[in-house]
């Protein structure tokens, strides 16, 4: 076998994640190393805490990015917040509300699991119920951006049920954060974590992860060890604690964190709702262009994320052969569905660096011209021109 340097290609990646990385940030990523307790490189850390805390929209002392991908933020939150026998609501409306029912029963706690269908968002109602039926319930956890489906749960109105019933809320916004309104400290939030490789368009293998006070208290307060060593944020605070002497507690991923302080950088450079404001101008471009090909959306308009577009494959469409042309044909990326979904929708991400008028147009001629193709019967750049029309009416790029 001749191994030589492998040399991907350029795709460009609307799938659930990871999205495409701005040049910017994949320079940064290619800086000379330096040691992870340099004071250059703790200087560097101290920004790029700050720069989280306006991405977050919160001023939480612990705030930092967990070095491994969202779901290690995921586990970090449950190892440290979640002792045995603690009783956990676990909100599920998809894969991921799953996967933090799997943390909480690892770490030895007692779940209760209260269901939404896939698709829709996480009703109060139902959470409000289940506090009062387990009235020892001490956390609560739901995913704000479900991406598997697409859809977008009130995360103010969880919390605020979840405080008046003496819980605290563990938040998943992996693919939120910098795509949509997400408000940390106003809306209450105790614990959350997200990924980098989606809104942000950096590179994967960072958790971004906030607690406040009341987490930060019952963290101090445990009986037991944390779980994990490495998640331990006891140990993990005085790593990256402001204005101290750092402990050292493991080699960071050096460049990957100068990747992530661009990222961020660029994302207050443009303001976070501008950003947020362009995720969704770019997704009403794309909503047209689909609707014109009778392309219907799993989640209904009032709580879609515009970033990760679910949409129903159309019938008789084999949705695994169309994804092979868009990669070969295009070198276009767009992801499949998952679980209840498999087999029966796409998901498109617009998110960070590709959310941009090329790669809608892009998308949609490619979709119009394979769909077209398969007999569909759909005329010939009709979705491209749907999404012109609705770039013409708003003065859009």
């Amino acid at each position: 076998m001749n191994i030589q340097s492998f040399t991907p290609p350029n795709r460009i990646l609307m799938g659930p994640g990871p999205s495409n990385i701005h040049p910017r940030v994949l320079k940064a990523m290619g800086a000379p190393i330096i040691g992870h307790l340099d004071p250059v490189f703790i200087d560097m850390m101290d920004e790029l805490k700050s720069l989280l805390q306006y991405a977050f929209q919160t001023r939480n002392a612990l705030t930092m990015p967990i070095s491994g991908p969202g779901s290690a933020g995921m586990e970090a939150c449950f190892v440290n917040l979640v002792q045995p026998d603690d009783k956990v609501v676990v909100c599920r409306n998809g894969v991921f509300g799953s996967r933090m029912l799997e943390n909480v029963t690892r770490t030895r706690g007692r779940p209760v699991v209260v269901d939404d269908t896939w698709g829709e968002p996480v009703d109060p109602q139902k959470l409000d119920d289940a506090l009062k039926a387990n009235p020892d319930a001490q956390l609560v956890a739901f995913v704000h951006a479900e991406t598997s489906t697409g859809a977008c749960s009130d995360v103010a109105t969880l919390v605020e049920i979840a405080h008046r019933h003496g819980c605290l809320a563990i938040v998943d916004s992996v693919t939120a954060l910098g795509g949509s309104p997400l408000k940390v400290d106003e809306w209450g939030v105790d614990a959350i974590y997200s990924g980098t490789q989606k809104c942000l368009s950096c590179v994967p293998g960072l958790a971004p992860l906030s607690f406040n006070e009341a987490a930060v208290e019952r963290l101090k307060k445990r009986s037991e060890p944390v779980q994990s060593w490495f998640l331990d944020l006891n140990l993990l605070v005085g790593y990256w604690a402001a204005g101290a002497k750092r402990a050292y507690h493991h080699t960071a991923p050096i460049n990957s964190l100068y990747a992530l302080h661009e990222a961020l950088v660029m994302l207050r450079e443009e303001g976070l709702e501008n950003a947020w404001a362009r995720h969704r101008h770019h997704h009403l471009a794309l909503k047209a262009g689909l609707e014109t090909l009778g392309i219907r959306f799993v989640v209904d308009a009032a709580y879609r994320l515009p970033q990760l577009n679910a949409v129903y494959v159309p019938d008789g469409v084999d949705e695994a052969l169309v994804r092979q042309r868009l990669l070969n044909e295009f070198n276009l990326e767009i992801g499949a569905g998952l679980g209840a979904l498999a087999g029966k929708a796409w998901r498109i991400g617009l998110m960070g660096h590709t959310c941009s008028k090329d790669n809608v147009l892009l998308c949609l001629r490619a979709l119009n011209s394979i769909l077209s193709d398969v007999g569909l019967g759909i005329q010939s750049g009709a979705a491209e021109a749907a999404a012109r029309t609705y770039y013409r009416q708003t003065n859009g790029n």
